[in-house]
């Protein structure tokens, strides 16, 4: 991973700072013990994830160099009541960069995957921390499957990668530089 590829985003302070990791147990869980110690904006990424974390405190897996597997921390001026069907709007975000990158159209199946040739390809996990009717933090964890070709045994039917499915690669950097972009202008807008 090309770290210094992905530092040139056109934002205002998402993505201005980035913590990158070979191997970790999960950018998720790694952003709600540091929450502290996170600016707002703060991105982690890795290579690999031991133990990443879908939705329903289910696995997710992150092949080692091949897929994305990150976190944003995100320390808002808004209330709890101006983030209706965030997820959703994360992942109609998502859909749009991967359209305008490639010209692919995922679906959504809400609230939180993106879905290419009926094959799950992204998932998003949020998870918000409130104080009373302020936001305390919001972490966006995205996982998104790249350059994967081989999958588990209980995940081979029903997920997919850009890959699989192009027979060609992809570069993850610009992958994540445009969805950082992208969401920046949905949480600008909340």
């Amino acid at each position: 991973m090309d770290i210094k590829l992905i530092s040139d985003m056109k934002t205002k302070y998402i993505g201005k700072k980035i913590q990158y990791y070979k191997e970790i147990d999960s950018t998720h869980t790694y952003a709600k013990n540091k929450y502290n110690e996170l600016q707002n904006g703060e991105v982690i990424i890795t290579d690999k994830q031991t133990s990443g974390i879908g939705t329903k405190g289910r696995n997710w897996y992150t092949g080692a160099g091949k897929n994305i597997a990150m976190t944003i921390m995100i320390k808002p001026k808004f209330t709890i009541s101006t983030i209706p069907k965030l997820t959703v709007k994360i992942a109609q975000s998502i859909k749009k960069s991967i359209y305008e990158l490639y010209n692919y159209d995922l679906k959504i199946k809400e609230p939180n995957d993106l879905i290419l040739n009926n094959k799950k390809i992204s998932g998003i996990l949020t998870e918000v921390h409130t104080l009373g009717k302020n936001i305390k933090y919001l972490i966006i964890s995205i996982g998104f499957n790249v350059n994967e070709e081989e999958f588990c045994k209980e995940t081979e039917m029903i997920a997919t990668s850009l890959k699989k499915e192009f027979s060609k690669e992809f570069s993850r950097e610009v992958i994540i530089k445009k969805i950082l972009e992208d969401l920046e202008e949905v949480i600008e807008k909340l």
